[in-house]
């Protein structure tokens, strides 16, 4: 075969494989996006004339009442005439109660598990890598196990229905937080350390001067991951919690769909209350989406 002919045979198979790459790429973007796309849709849509077309790829009945029910601006005949069951929901209760939720569970397991990461990583003490070991025994543990003993511990300690019973169970511990934050602690110099240890700062001061802003990126990452699932955690607030005062948006979203047992269940008004309690996610994701990628990476320290 000539030299020409292979090259061109070879150029020829590239482009093929890279067409077929985007393709690929174009398909995952378009399964992704397009529950985000329906559940707009379905917000847009008046919830009475949802039923005649529902495979309609555009809003049946344009409108922007199932908004002001999930925001719980519209009066209940407005709820009503437009296909709502004339229940509110008080988002910005729930929103603020999602917020103090995922936030101060975020702080407290992000801390103590970088304090726990540096125990293992860069201090000396006997039995460190047997205590590590079982640490490590806990990835391996399904959490759902730890819902009963967690609901009774919480449960006699009185803590129900409180912002503390939804946040110490799981404020303390985080077996993968731990291992992720070592591993990187590992990759950092002890030269930087020593040097400090030499210029009198003990080892609480080495934490906080020199290992956390070099671990700032890891530590983000986590905390932007564990921020995420504070947020959309059902299961256990639902066990501590009956009361508005501490209920999250997830579970809210729950009562405003079981709102209407004897009608049609307002499926416009659910799924613009699940966009707004989507949106802080989305936000968070474009915002720091990158530096999630690359803590993912794991690039380590240079």
């Amino acid at each position: 075969m000539p030299v020409t002919t292979a090259l061109t045979a070879r150029r020829t198979q590239w482009s093929f494989g890279r067409l077929m790459a985007w393709v690929y790429i174009a398909a995952v973007i378009v399964v992704t996006i397009f529950p985000f796309y329906w559940i707009l849709r379905t917000a847009l849509s008046n919830n009475h004339a949802l039923p005649t077309d529902p495979s309609s790829p555009l809003p049946v009945g344009f409108t922007l009442g199932a908004f002001k029910r999930a925001l719980g601006i519209a009066s209940p005949a407005e709820a009503v005439a437009q296909g709502g069951s004339g229940a509110s929901l008080d988002t910005a209760l729930y929103l603020r109660n999602s917020v103090i939720y995922a936030s101060v569970l975020t702080v407290c397991v992000v801390f103590c598990s970088a304090l726990a990461a540096y125990a293992f990583a860069r201090l000396r003490w006997k039995g460190r890598n047997v205590v590590f070991t079982v640490l490590l025994s806990a990835l391996m543990v399904p959490g759902i196990f730890l819902l009963l003993p967690n609901f009774v511990l919480v449960k006699n300690l009185g803590l129900t229905n409180t912002f503390a019973g939804m946040v110490l169970p799981g404020a303390l511990f985080s077996a993968f937080n731990i291992f992720f934050l070592r591993q990187f602690m590992l990759g950092i110099s002890r030269e930087v350390e020593e040097a400090a240890f030499i210029d009198g700062a003990g080892p609480v001061r080495v934490f906080f001067r020199i290992i956390l802003p070099m671990t700032a990126a890891p530590i983000a990452t986590l905390s932007l991951l564990t921020f995420i699932t504070a947020w959309n955690d059902y299961l256990w607030p639902l066990l501590v919690t009956n009361d508005d005062s501490v209920r999250p948006l997830t579970l809210a979203l729950a009562v405003f769909r079981q709102s209407s047992p004897q009608t049609a269940p307002d499926w416009a008004g659910l799924m613009a209350a699940t966009l707004i309690a989507a949106l802080p996610m989305l936000l968070l994701f474009m915002v720091f989406g990158r530096r999630l990628v690359n803590s993912i990476g794991f690039t380590g320290i240079k």
